[in-house]
């Protein structure tokens, strides 16, 4: 009775003394700069000119389908016009000048809007894949399994934000992954690799010495659709009242 009784209390002693040393080590480790990264991208609207190089930058890097109803980031043209009116369409290189010329007429402003997954802190197509095909990295960053995806589409129709396809050849989900193949490896994703006006910021979330934190501090922000309690991790600057 006493040799359990003595057993028992040094599992309770050791149980005590190993979480105070995980507590130190975590501690240790964030002041060490080598705590968990948190990847997220910023986006600033009044900086976007709608050149699209985001667009093809990232389907040559990620061998996205060219048709144009196959995406992983892309970007909206809003346009207001004089009597209230919002028209919103995707932006296209093969619009004429002379078609946009004479939409200034009635236009009281314009502007785009850069879009793509907003890789959730908490993501509705996580939630509702079958065979746990989609998931999410210690970065936060949601991506698919290729290998375990049978393309039943529920993930698309989960994606409140409709940043999901179906690969024509490949059959499986497919979507924005914030270039991990890059960013694992400390490099930027494509597009704001490629952007000349620097209208998109990807940095570590968890950081102070981030550029994102410091656009965090700097800007008033808001996210897509905050009603959906989805904690997206793309954030916008100078984001109009009339995006949806």
């Amino acid at each position: 009775m006493q040799r359990r009784l003595f057993v028992r209390r040094l599992l309770s002693v050791m149980a005590i003394s190993f979480g105070s040393l995980a507590v130190k080590l975590r501690a240790a480790a964030e002041r060490a700069g080598i705590a968990e990264k948190r990847f997220g991208m910023g986006i600033q609207v009044d900086k976007c000119i709608g050149c699209g190089r985001c667009v093809e930058a990232c389907k040559e890097e990620n061998a996205v389908p060219l048709d144009p109803f196959y995406f992983r980031t892309w970007v909206e043209r809003y346009i207001i016009r004089a009597d209230g009116e919002v028209a919103v369409t995707n932006i296209d290189e093969r619009i004429t000048a002379a078609r946009d010329a004479a939409l200034e007429r009635e236009v009281m402003r314009s502007f785009f809007v850069p879009k793509l997954c907003n890789q959730c802190d908490h993501p509705p197509c996580v939630q509702v894949c079958p065979v746990g095909a989609t998931f999410s990295t210690p970065e936060g960053v949601v991506l698919v399994d290729d290998q375990r995806c049978i393309g039943c589409r529920y993930c698309i129709q989960a994606c409140p934000y409709g940043a999901r396809y179906l690969h024509p050849v490949k059959k499986t989900a497919d979507k924005c992954t914030f270039c991990y193949h890059r960013t694992s490896k400390g490099m930027l994703p494509a597009c704001v690799e490629v952007c000349p006006t620097q209208a998109r910021i990807f940095g570590d979330l968890a950081t102070t010495a981030s550029p994102l934190t410091r656009f965090r501090r700097m800007n008033k922000l808001s996210v897509l659709k905050p009603h959906l309690n989805t904690e997206p991790k793309v954030l916008y600057s100078n984001l109009d009242g009339e995006v949806r």
